[in-house]
C-alpha cells in the first residue's frame, strides 16, 4: 500500500482518486471543494486540510487541475507564498494529469528535479465514464526510469499507457487530441443538427454514421443529440463530462502551441472561435458537446 496525495478532484479527478483507493492505497485527497472532498472520503479515501496537509508522508501525487496557472501556483507558488515543491520530500514522484501548457511541465519539472523530486506530466483522454471505469488513456512525458515508477498506478486509473517522450511530450500529444476531439464535435454536431432539420430520427442518423465512414468517438460514445445515448451528457442536461470551457481553454492551447512552431490549424482555430462564442451565451460549465444548440434554429430539448 502506497500514501497518495491527491490534489483536484473534478468530475476527473474524484473518479481517478476513488480507483487508486479501491486498488488498495491510502489516498489523501484534498480540493477546493468541501462537497468534491466528501465524495472521495465515502469510497475510504482520508481528507486533506490543504494540499499540504496531503503530501504529508506521500510517496506519489496526483494532480488533476484545471490549467496551466493552477499548476504552477500550486508547485512553484504566487505572489510570495512558497509552493508545494517545497513540502514535498525528495524521491517523492509527482504524476500531473491536468492538461496545461508543454512549457508548464517543463518549467515545474525543471524546479522538481532540482529539489530531487520526479515530475511527470500524464495527461487522459477518455472521458468521465472513462474515469469512473479505470480505462482512461494517459500520454505521458517522462524519462522511461519514471514512467516505470509511474507505471503501477497509472494502471489502476486507465487501460492505456503511452510513453510520448520527455516532460511536456504528454502534453502536446494532449492538446492535439483535444484539438482533434472539438474539431470532430462541432462537425458532428452539424450533422445531426442537419439531419434532424430533415426531419430524420436523430438515433437512427446517428447509427447509420457510426456504422458508415462517417463514424467518430462522438457517435459512438459521446452523442451530442439528447436521448441518443441515456448515459452521455446530452442526455443528462449536458451536467458534468467535460466542460465547454475546458475545451475552449484546451484549442486555445493548441493555437498557442501552432504558433510558436508555425504549423497550420486552419479547423482548429475554427472550433476555437465556434466554441469561445459558445462560451459567450453562457454555456461555459455546459458539456462541451451542447456546442449542438449553437448550431441549430431550434436547439434539442434536454432529456
Amino acid at each position: 500500500m502506497t500514501t497518495i496525495a491527491f490534489i483536484g478532484l473534478g468530475n476527473m479527478g474524484a473518479p481517478m482518486a476513488i480507483n487508486l483507493q479501491k486498488a488498495g492505497h491510502d489516498v489523501r485527497a484534498f480540493d477546493l471543494s468541501k462537497e468534491a472532498v466528501a465524495k472521495v472520503v465515502a469510497a475510504g479515501a482520508t481528507a486533506a486540510f490543504s494540499a499540504q496537509d496531503a503530501v504529508q508522508g506521500a510517496k506519489v501525487v496526483v494532480t488533476m487541475l484545471p490549467a496551466s496557472q493552477h499548476v504552477e501556483a500550486l508547485f512553484l507558488g504566487k505572489d510570495g507564498a512558497p509552493g508545494l515543491l517545497a513540502s514535498i520530500a525528495p524521491g517523492t514522484l509527482v504524476i500531473d494529469s491536468s492538461t496545461i501548457a508543454a512549457a508548464t511541465s517543463q518549467k515545474v519539472a525543471k524546479a522538481a528535479d532540482a529539489a530531487g523530486i520526479d515530475f511527470i506530466d500524464a495527461p487522459v483522454s477518455g472521458g468521465t465514464g472513462g474515469a469512473i471505469a479505470g480505462t482512461l488513456t494517459f500520454m505521458v512525458g517522462a524519462t522511461a526510469v519514471q514512467l516505470a515508477r509511474a507505471q503501477p498506478y497509472l494502471e489502476k486509473m486507465g487501460a492505456n499507457i503511452f510513453h510520448a517522450g520527455d516532460v511536456g511530450a504528454g502534453q502536446t500529444a494532449k492538446i492535439c487530441n483535444n484539438m482533434l476531439l472539438g474539431i470532430l464535435m462541432v462537425g458532428t454536431s452539424e450533422a445531426i443538427a442537419l439531419g434532424v432539420a430533415n426531419g430524420l430520427d436523430p438515433k437512427v442518423l446517428s447509427e447509420i454514421m457510426r456504422r458508415s465512414s462517417g463514424g467518430n468517438w462522438a457517435l459512438e460514445k459521446y452523442n451530442p443529440f439528447p436521448g441518443v445515448h441515456e448515459t452521455a451528457p446530452a442526455s443528462k442536461g449536458y451536467a458534468g463530462g467535460f466542460g465547454t470551457d475546458l475545451m475552449l481553454k484546451d484549442l486555445g492551447l493548441a493555437q498557442e502551441n501552432a504558433m510558436a512552431v508555425k504549423a497550420t490549424t486552419p479547423l482548429g482555430g475554427l472550433a476555437r472561435a465556434i466554441y469561445a462564442q459558445h462560451s459567450l451565451g453562457g454555456n461555459g460549465a455546459l458539456d462541451f458537446s451542447s456546442i449542438i444548440a449553437a448550431l441549430q434554429a431550434h436547439p434539442p430539448k434536454q432529456a
